[in-house]
């Protein structure tokens, strides 16, 4: 009974802060400088990731471009030179511990201390539990979820004796939502959000608010990762317009991004609503893709 009474005294606040919320949504926000910052961006050889380097660059920015591809990650650093920026390539296996925290003490030693990290590197398997190898469901758990714990060991330290950072994870609608046949990659992207949520915290409880957290959950994209998406809630995106919101999502310091918005709106529908008309919800968003199906009944 006295917790309800205690949460009862909370309602003014509540009422408060959600109207504070809702005329903040009508005011412009300032944007931060980030010129001269390191910013080490993973899965930089091509996609989302490439596209960030060349906006960051274009802010002046020092780039530390991470990818496993030399050849896409050389391109993107060639680019982001042109484009006025000190840029350094390395090639990096983020499904590797051992390699990460090696490429760091090397980026440390010659390059300086990282003050906005992009988590971006992914992979992602279109198949269903039975079609998906082992190897291929620990690959993206290692990449998807435990190289963002990785990254952060390595490079958090130095902003938080700074109290001045920004950790941004690139997770995903999926990190939300669950998707048939896309069952390990929900399933590291619901992690990497909640890596997000819990580090979002722990800064909190030790007091490093000048270390800002963003995460961002886009619908499907078109990369190529994923063959011939479709779904009632829009187009597939094109990776520049989210790249757009990233961007500005970092600098106005948005915890988090969805693309579309209304993805927002669904995952708050998802908690509310009764599972007989979550079902029937979910046949009409009519989510298609190519995938391999490993489950066969009888007789097939």
């Amino acid at each position: 009974m006295k917790f309800l009474l205690d949460q009862l005294l909370l309602l003014p606040l509540l009422i408060f802060f959600t109207l504070e919320s809702f005329l903040k949504l009508f005011i412009p926000k300032k944007r931060k400088s980030v010129a001269g910052e390191i910013v080490l961006i993973t899965g930089a050889g091509h996609g989302l990731g490439r596209l960030t380097a060349y906006e960051f660059a274009k802010l002046k920015c020092k780039l530390v471009l991470w990818d496993i591809n030399k050849h896409g990650i050389e391109e993107t650093a060639a680019e982001c030179r042109r484009l006025g920026a000190r840029a350094h390539a390395f090639v990096v296996d983020c499904s590797n511990r051992e390699d990460i925290y090696s490429t760091a003490k090397k980026v440390k030693a010659e390059i300086g201390d990282v003050s906005i990290l992009v988590n971006n590197a992914g992979v992602v398997y279109t198949s269903d539990l039975f079609a998906t190898q082992d190897p291929q469901i620990e690959k993206t758990f290692e990449v998807n979820t435990l190289a963002h714990f990785w990254t952060a060991k390595a490079f958090l330290p130095a902003m938080m004796n700074n109290n001045h950072g920004h950790i941004v994870t690139v997770a995903s609608a999926a990190g939300h939502t669950v998707v048939p046949f896309l069952l390990a990659y929900c399933s590291s992207k619901f992690a990497a959000v909640g890596f997000h949520r819990g580090l979002t915290e722990e800064l909190a409880a030790l007091k490093r608010t000048g270390v800002k957290t963003t995460c961002l959950c886009p619908n499907f994209i078109n990369t190529g990762f994923i063959k011939n998406p479709s779904t009632s809630l829009g187009p597939t995106l094109e990776p520049e317009e989210v790249v757009v919101k990233l961007i500005n999502g970092i600098l106005t310091e948005q915890k988090m991004i969805f693309v579309p918005s209304s993805i927002r709106f669904l995952t708050l529908l998802e908690r509310i609503f009764p599972e007989r008309f979550l079902a029937i919800l979910k046949r009409k968003m009519d989510i298609k893709f190519d995938a391999v199906i490993g489950y066969k009944t009888k007789g097939e």
